[in-house]
């Protein structure tokens, strides 16, 4: 077999580039490097070696940080056409992600379709460090979507989406002093029933067990169960807070900071559906019974706690009814039409479950 050498192989994939700039493939960026290599089955040191080749010939430029920039003489006599495209931003691969976030993105993808919009989901945790900066200009330079999904979004993502104005929706809450349109669960409200529904059933000793990170929609979630018992007299009830991060070791460790003390909790209400699993197998371990020894509820709802026994008492709302509701802002901020209403809230139905009982005198 001969190979072909090097040079010769890059050519060929510069013509092919050429090609499909001039038929209109992509518009204003090329994907980026890792993408793009993928896309043709060519290997990083041979991509670079053509794109050098179409910048030497005035096709692209490229721009250090962000990428490659189709000059808009390569695109003489191509057709212009609306991009009418949504994307959607999420940090791990679908598969990866808890398995209620994934129906309610592939409803709201069905929607959009529906209305004639084509949509992409961008994953990349780069996009959710501390200082996202670099990467959401990239992201956004080389995918200029008429509006953006923002979920799972944190502070510094929130802020620099509001500071470019950039059009997006927030699937969740917004943190403080940042005016973005959101659509979420009403945290607030759910946190602050569920308290309710344990102190009817005469808990006094009650814990919240959430996430260290604290997203927006976490602490909503600490207020509103911490508010049920502000207004009984001091001393009636004791409220302890517990913080894990997403993993099993550390839902252990928060449970013995909450389990191994004299006054432990005799009610618990978990912020995440994982959490919640892992919660009640931890707890099997100890020995401990639900509901006969402790209760617990669980501020989320996915498909799989519905295979748990007994079954947890939960707060659920459809994925398609989540997602309809999610739809209009998103169609208004693509069409370049304000969001009349900024925020909202959408109240989760309580399901009773058989994790959650009087505590034992």
């Amino acid at each position: 077999m001969t190979l072909l050498p090097h040079r010769t192989v890059a050519s060929q994939l510069t013509a092919q580039l050429r090609a499909e700039i001039r038929k209109g493939t992509w518009r204003g960026w090329l994907p980026a490097e890792r993408s793009l290599a993928q896309l043709v089955h060519a290997s990083r040191n041979t991509l670079r070696t053509a794109l050098e080749q179409l910048v030497s010939e005035g096709v692209i430029e490229i721009r250090h940080g962000i990428g490659a920039r189709i000059r808009p003489a390569a695109l003489a006599g191509v057709p212009s056409e609306p991009s009418r495209t949504i994307g959607i931003l999420v940090p791990d691969a679908i598969g990866s992600l808890r398995p209620l976030l994934a129906l309610w993105i592939d409803e709201l993808k069905d929607l959009l379709v529906e209305e004639g919009w084509r949509v992409r989901v961008h994953d990349g945790r780069q996009f959710y460090q501390r200082q996202p900066n670099r990467a959401l200009e990239r992201l956004t330079a080389q995918h200029p979507h008429d509006a953006w999904v923002l979920t799972l979004s944190s502070e510094p993502m929130q802020r620099w989406f509001a500071r470019h104005a950039v059009p997006c929706l927030v699937v969740g809450s917004v943190y403080p002093e940042i005016a973005l349109p959101f659509v979420d669960l009403d945290y607030h409200a759910a946190c602050r029933h569920a308290a309710g529904v344990l102190l009817r059933l005469g808990h006094t000793r009650l814990a919240l067990l959430n996430r260290e990170s604290r997203r927006a929609g976490d602490v909503d979630s600490e207020r509103g169960f911490t508010e049920s018992v502000r207004s009984l007299p001091a001393g009636d009830v004791s409220v302890q807070i517990a913080y894990h991060r997403d993993d099993v070791d550390s839902v252990n460790h928060a449970l013995g900071r909450l389990l191994d003390r004299p006054a432990a909790p005799t009610a618990i209400v978990v912020s995440n559906s994982y959490a919640y699993l892992a919660t009640a197998s931890l707890l099997a371990l100890r020995g401990l019974r639900i509901p006969r020894d402790i209760s617990l509820i669980s501020r989320d709802d996915d498909p799989f706690l519905r295979a748990l026994a007994p079954a947890p008492a939960r707060y659920v709302v459809s994925p398609h009814t989540f997602a309809t509701r999610i739809i209009g802002p998103v169609l208004r901020l693509a069409n370049g039409e304000p969001v009349t209403s900024k925020a909202v809230r959408l109240l989760p139905k309580y399901v009773p479950g058989g994790s959650v009982a009087s505590p034992r005198r």
